[in-house]
């Protein structure tokens, strides 16, 4: 069931600060500080620096997304420079380290860092999401979707694709879909059945995508709509738990993205396709599995 959110008074602008897009960031220090375009500017320095490149879905793409939306809401102007993060306040690290199947990416911001900074790029974690994405692009309808027995595995692998796994696909088949109320309530769905809690996670893609769609709802330009890929992006390592998809978990996220829908459809390849995808590949894989 689908949360309903406090509505703040016509007008009201509220900055958007590092405790809103990094939550395991720790106390007022950091926390309470309002990002601006010369703390993105930084950050993204720091990751061209070491990695050669902005990371999709990094510290500096995030941060970088919330202070425009600052900029935009007239909170702040293009010179400020309101958490210090390349002097005293502990500066921007990015470091970088290499280790069996992983690359591990951690950045720290203002001396602080969190689990929301770092990214784990894992080898198998990679293939199951391609596969999936194949999946999906092969047998994306409207719903009702298939039965689970008409969708066949590629690459035969047992290993089980996980509801977060599911997500980051959703950022590769439909990416560029603009945020709406039924793919909100759809990754509500999905992560809440992902992480076995009821409640939706401070900073976590759910609260991230009912953010969107408010946003979405209101900007006039499709242009200035937050995509899919802007939440999903890494969706993994934004879940505090996970899990293998299952049929029911891909039935409760079908049903709350199509009564969320004006048309009461799914979205040929978004959030309910890739989690019923990821549900049939995990059950076709577990019964070809020896006994």
């Amino acid at each position: 069931m689908s949360q309903e959110q406090p509505r703040k008074p016509e007008g009201q602008k509220e900055p958007v600060t590092y405790g809103d897009v990094f939550p395991g960031v720790q106390g007022a220090q950091l926390a309470d500080k309002v990002v601006t375009p010369k703390d993105a500017a930084m950050i993204q320095a720091a990751e061209n620096a070491v990695l050669g490149q902005t990371v999709k879905g990094g510290a500096a793409a995030i941060i970088q997304s919330a202070a425009t939306q600052n900029e935009k809401a007239a909170v702040v102007g293009s010179s400020d420079v309101k958490a210090d993060v390349g002097g005293d306040g502990g500066g921007v690290s990015v470091k970088e380290a290499d280790l069996p199947g992983r690359r591990i990416i951690t950045e720290s911001i203002g001396g602080q860092g969190s689990d929301s900074n770092q990214m784990h790029v894992d080898q198998e974690k990679q293939r199951k999401i391609h596969e999936l994405v194949e999946v999906v692009g092969q047998y994306s309808q409207r719903a009702p979707l298939a039965p689970p027995n008409t969708m066949h595995p590629v690459g035969g692998s047992a290993v089980q694709i996980t509801i977060g796994e599911a997500l980051e696909a959703t950022a590769m088949t439909a990416g560029q879909k603009a945020v709406e109320w039924s793919d909100a309530a759809a990754i509500q769905a999905a992560e809440v059945r992902a992480t076995g809690r009821t409640n939706i996670v401070p900073g976590g893609v759910a609260a991230a995508a009912q953010s969107a769609a408010t946003l979405n709802a209101r900007a006039t330009k499709d242009e200035e709509k937050t995509k899919l890929a802007d939440i999903l992006a890494n969706a993994t390592s934004k879940l505090p738990a996970d899990k293998p998809a299952t049929r029911r978990d891909a039935e409760g996220v079908t049903g709350a993205e199509m009564r969320n829908d004006p048309y009461l459809t799914t979205h040929p390849t978004g959030v309910a396709a890739s989690v019923a995808a990821a549900a049939r590949l995990n059950e076709n894989n577990s019964s070809q599995m020896p006994k």
